[in-house]
């Protein structure tokens, strides 16, 4: 594929792509999640690890190493059945949840995309008008000046959409160049915040215990690879049928993980001598204190990218889930729905609420339960099924191969369905001083250790191969969609 931007905007939306327009390799899905994980919002996560979990630089490198790494490792285990089906991997869901049992997975999976893009929007934006300040000397305040602030959020979504409205081609070619560019510049400013360490608190940290490394685990999980699993497919659906599952494996879990175990450790590194980072409303303006005054331009520039390259991909993403809904639209329509509705979410945040992190990011990580509940009957039912009848995945009339009863299979919804109240039994949502919901069995040692997520995967996934999910994966293919059952090659 040449390394020239397309300038003709993807026509595809969810259906099926031909074996005869898929050519891409592991990787260009490589540059892809490095492109994504690059954002200073990784330097924030490090820094809870250190002030929150107690754990030295060491753990949190570990921790970091086995949560970000290995959740994205199951991203690339769900890029196989892209690479499978060649559909994004809400539409591949409705083989296993039925067309009708899909839409409770597809909404979570929407509303999670939405959330993490206004995250990404209500930061760069707060990035931008950082850099107004320093350019034009005028308040940093949103509300102070929110004419600016409202031009702040629209070139941030405008940057979004002229990338996400393109398209797969766009994405793959500007997440590799955007990589070089902005992976630099975080680089020299990670390099000026290391000269900030304090390296005689670091050698004296004392170790945390392994109870605190298993939570620091989940948050590093949920906050990373688990948010992005059910967008596995949505890139892989482009690559070659010969392509090595074990190669897109590793394309997620090194491209994700490399730079996230970098930024995670260099924010641990800051905060053991100064835990400031971690308690930090604004993180952006937290980190950008840490270094000199000439410093901040650069810095702000590259925080900008890397929150920028990630919001692209999710955007993408989003798209083609609202398409999964069922809603009737061109692709490049139901992305720049998806932008409306984060730019109304970012003016809320900036303008209008009081606080903006610890609220809304407590609810992006609710909807991880229900995320890990669907992943985990989707690796399951991978187990056996290899072929999707492309025909069946986009009709949504009775006669649909994947209908099964009323439009639902029931094993799979309802193995779903428990395992997310199963989760939110072991959950305490909201601050830990006044939270908005106690589980019932938020006291236990799941609990305290951050690992409702892990029991609602044990539970959706152990529920579902029980009633024989997995032995009724393969179904008879339509003769438009028949195709020879590729066998993978680890």
């Amino acid at each position: 594929m040449s390394d020239n931007i397309p300038s003709r905007i993807e026509q595809r939306g969810i259906e099926p792509v031909p074996d005869s327009e898929r050519n891409g390799n592991p990787l260009q899905l490589f540059w892809v999640w490095f492109a994504a994980n690059i954002s200073i919002l990784g330097l924030p996560l490090g820094a809870s690890l250190v002030a929150f979990q107690l754990l030295n630089f060491w753990q949190s490198v570990i921790v970091a190493v086995i949560g970000a790494a290995g959740a994205f490792a199951l991203v690339g285990v769900v890029s196989i059945a892209g690479r499978r089906g060649g559909a994004p991997s809400m539409t591949l869901s409705r083989a296993i949840f039925g067309v009708r049992g899909n839409i409770g997975p597809t909404l979570v999976s929407l509303l999670s995309r939405l959330g993490w893009e206004t995250v990404n929007t209500t930061t760069g934006a707060f990035v931008l008008l950082s850099l107004f300040t320093i350019l034009f000397g005028v308040s940093g305040d949103a509300k102070a000046v929110p004419l600016l602030a409202i031009v702040a959020i629209v070139i941030f979504e405008v940057c979004t959409l002229l990338v996400s409205g393109l398209g797969h081609a766009a994405i793959l070619v500007i997440q590799k160049w955007s990589t070089w560019i902005f992976g630099a510049l975080n680089l020299v400013v990670a390099a000026f915040i290391v000269a900030t360490v304090n390296w005689e608190a670091v050698f004296a940290a004392a170790p945390g215990p392994v109870s605190a490394m298993l939570v620091g685990i989940s948050v590093i999980a949920a906050g990373t690879g688990i948010g992005w699993a059910n967008a596995g497919a949505d890139m892989s659906r482009y690559q070659r049928k010969s392509v090595r599952a074990g190669h897109l494996v590793a394309s997620a879990a090194a491209g994700a993980g490399i730079p996230l175990i970098v930024l995670i450790g260099i924010g641990s590194l800051v905060t053991i001598g100064d835990p400031s980072l971690a308690e930090a409303s604004d993180p952006v303006a937290a980190i950008r204190e840490l270094l000199p005054s000439w410093m901040a331009v650069p810095y702000l520039i590259a925080a900008f990218g890397g929150l920028l390259l990630s919001n692209h991909l999710s955007v993408y993403s989003a798209g083609l889930t609202t398409l999964t809904l069922g809603i009737k639209v061109k692709r490049v329509y139901a992305v720049t729905l998806d932008v409306l509705v984060t730019f109304i979410g970012a003016l809320y945040f900036m303008l209008v609420a009081d606080s903006f992190y610890t609220p809304f990011i407590t609810i992006i990580s609710v909807l991880a339960i229900p995320i890990t509940a669907w992943l985990a009957v989707f690796l399951v039912d991978m187990i056996k099924r290899h072929n999707y009848d492309p025909d069946a995945l986009l009709n949504l009339r009775s006669d649909s191969g994947y209908w099964y009863r009323g439009g639902i299979e029931w094993r799979a919804f309802g193995s779903w369905a428990i395992a997310i109240v199963v989760g939110l039994l072991f959950s305490k949502v909201g601050p830990a001083d006044a939270p908005w919901f106690t589980g019932l069995f938020s006291h236990t040692w799941v609990a305290t250790n951050g690992l409702a997520w892990v029991a609602t995967f044990v539970i959706a996934g152990g529920l579902y191969f029980v009633l024989g999910g997995a032995r009724a994966g393969v179904i008879p293919l339509t003769s438009a969609g028949a195709e020879a059952e590729v066998s993978d090659r680890v």
